[in-house]
């Protein structure tokens, strides 16, 4: 077989890309040094949290041929996430007896959907050329996705350390096709936040603390996903209503005035989670949480890390005799870690009434 002409193949694979649903395919080397450098030091601040297995894998993330020997080129996509259907964000915000759910938790787990999709890249990639080297990814094993993502040309790494495009915001996943081809890179993206600060000054509980430089042990997303164990009292309050996620800094960033809804029926809100009131969602069995959350990311916190996200909620919503009358009814849960946060929540219930 003649050795295949890349330049062209490299504008083919962006070309399938799109017609599998993506909605934008880019293509990066492999060198992460300055990237690597970042990470270290973000590791020894200790602002992973309890993320140990970031420690773990050490400069496999920022080496892409250690992770997957004969890595020569990485093939990075995007997919928009917010769905069409869902209610206004600062709405629910507003709400505090609703709860928060973050807009790319709505619907269906992407992890799946989105490497189905690179194996099908691949399985194009494979017709057209014949068997090569490769592996997909999709927050599914050590990658400097973001990193990568830019150096493709998808996107610069904002202030708020999430990826955006200008011509499409933040509301995207990505995912990666590491490969053996020594397809043609695409120009890094240039950085366009210029002096704004809006996500730094917006966020609740003041994780952003600097450029590019988030403190996980603090950031609304870790606590109520990730941390497994009690969540620091001093920063339950700033939570709000916000029991899975949160997605302040992407709200108020000038850029995403060009994002665009997600054409996914697979990210289409599910179990009116949009908006539904803090109380239903206290009162589901754990039976009920794990059949609605089925192939959800939400499942990732657990039912026990569920109820105390949404103790911590009712501690912060107003007082009234509903919300007491859902907390005393988990007073006597099983689980120390409810019981700590029901109380905690039913004493800011009884001091607002004082």
């Amino acid at each position: 077989m003649d050795s295949p002409d890349y330049v062209q193949l490299a504008t083919a694979i962006k070309r399938w890309g799109v017609e599998l649903g993506f909605q934008q395919i880019g293509i990066a080397g492999v060198d992460l040094d300055q990237d690597e450098a970042h990470l270290l030091d973000w590791l020894a601040a200790g602002h992973h949290g309890e993320m140990d297995y970031m420690d773990r894998h050490g400069t496999r993330r920022s080496r892409p041929a250690d992770l997957h020997p004969g890595t020569l080129r990485v093939i990075s996509a995007r997919m928009d996430y917010d769905p069409p259907d869902a209610r206004d964000a600062w709405g629910v915000l507003g709400d505090a007896s609703l709860g928060y759910v973050s807009r790319y938790a709505l619907g269906r787990d992407y992890h799946k959907l989105m490497r189905a999709r690179l194996q099908k890249l691949a399985d194009h990639i494979t017709a057209e050329i014949g068997p090569f080297g490769y592996r997909a990814f999709s927050d599914s094993a050590p990658v400097l996705e973001k990193a990568l993502a830019r150096n493709a040309g998808l996107g610069w790494i904002g202030k708020h350390s999430v990826l955006i495009n200008r011509h499409a915001g933040s509301w995207f996943f990505l995912g990666e096709l590491y490969t053996d081809l020594p397809l043609p890179i695409d120009q890094p993206a240039s950085d366009h936040c210029g002096t704004c600060t809006r996500c730094i000054e917006v966020c609740p509980t003041q994780a952003i603390v600097g450029p590019r430089q988030l403190d996980a042990r603090r950031c609304i997303s870790y606590l109520t996903i990730e941390a497994k164990g009690s969540i620091p009292e001093e920063l339950r309050a700033p939570m709000g209503n916000r029991i899975f996620g949160c997605d302040d800094c992407q709200l108020v960033c000038p850029w995403n005035k060009f994002a665009r809804k997600s054409v996914e029926p697979d990210f289409a809100v599910r179990h009116r989670l949009d908006g539904a009131s803090l109380i239903e969602l206290f009162g589901w069995s754990e039976r009920e949480f794990l059949d609605r959350t089925q192939g959800m990311a939400i499942r990732r916190t657990g039912y026990e890390g569920w109820l105390r996200n949404i103790a911590v909620a009712l501690g912060n919503a107003p007082r009234s005799a509903q919300v007491i009358t859902a907390l005393r009814s988990r007073a006597e849960h099983p689980s120390a870690l409810v019981r700590e946060h029901v109380a905690w929540a039913m004493q800011r219930q009884l001091d607002a009434h004082a």
